[in-house]
């Protein structure tokens, strides 16, 4: 009876343990933010961003969290994810910081290079990442309902839906894609090979590409246009080098 009787006690403390810190969930977040431990709490005691947590954040601190998920990604040190205690404690409810756009590439899954787990981010990829009206009324979901900070487009290195634009490559649906990018060829001020056979040209289309695609976010929806301009939201451009592992953020 004795032995019970303590493990029951055990367990009730360890409970009102968690409910301070869930309560406390502003300060715990701010403080895991300043000692650069990535997006949410150690996973084992609050797998999750709770609401509290990532309404507490500015649109600058997601970034900045994003930016150390990837140093940890490039130094081999990345956080122990406890995928089924984030999957738990996300079941009822979502509280993503930020969605993030990007191309459909193997090479460049955006929760791994960023060191993020389940619910810290909505997840949009479609080749080349461009923003159609589907993608603009994904992100205007994720903002505006869901409360998103953070909207994060990221092109990378040896983009094959790029090089297809560039080569001007025909086929079925992927055409029409492709056109979408072909803007971003004429604008890129590129002194060399204009050809998809040129891999620095082909990374300089990429990066116009991203920008296009902000000025598209921007300028085809209002609703996220206010939110920015309301400084709620920040819409930002990177880069993932496929050779290094680095996201370079573009202001």
């Amino acid at each position: 009876m004795e032995s019970t009787k303590e493990c029951c006690t055990l367990d009730h403390a360890k409970d009102n343990r968690r409910r301070a810190w869930l309560k406390g969930g502003t300060g715990v977040c701010a403080m895991a933010w300043l000692a650069g431990l990535g997006f949410g709490p150690d996973p084992v005691e609050a797998a999750s961003l709770t609401r509290s947590q990532r309404d507490a954040l500015t649109p600058d601190q997601v970034i900045e969290m994003m930016k150390k998920g990837n140093e940890r990604f490039r130094s081999g040190k990345m956080k122990a994810q406890n995928f089924l205690a984030q999957k738990r404690s996300s079941a009822s409810g979502q509280y993503p910081a930020a969605i993030i756009l990007g191309c459909i590439d193997s090479r460049a899954p955006a929760e791994i290079i960023l060191d993020m787990g389940i619910g810290d981010t909505f997840n949009a990829r479609v080749a080349g990442n461009i923003a159609n009206q589907d993608m603009l009324g994904s992100m205007e979901f994720a903002c505006a309902v869901a409360g998103a900070k953070v909207i994060l487009v990221m092109g990378h290195t040896a983009c094959g839906a790029i090089k297809g634009a560039i080569d001007n490559v025909q086929l079925g649906n992927l055409t029409g894609l492709l056109e979408t990018i072909k803007p971003s060829i004429e604008t890129t001020q590129f002194q060399g090979e204009r050809t998809g056979k040129s891999a620095e040209f082909v990374d300089a289309v990429a990066q116009s590409n991203v920008r296009h695609t902000i000025d598209a976010i921007r300028g085809n929806s209002t609703i996220l246009a206010d939110l920015e301009k309301k400084q709620q939201i920040r819409i930002v451009g990177s880069m993932y080098d496929l050779r290094n592992g680095m996201v370079t953020f573009m202001s």
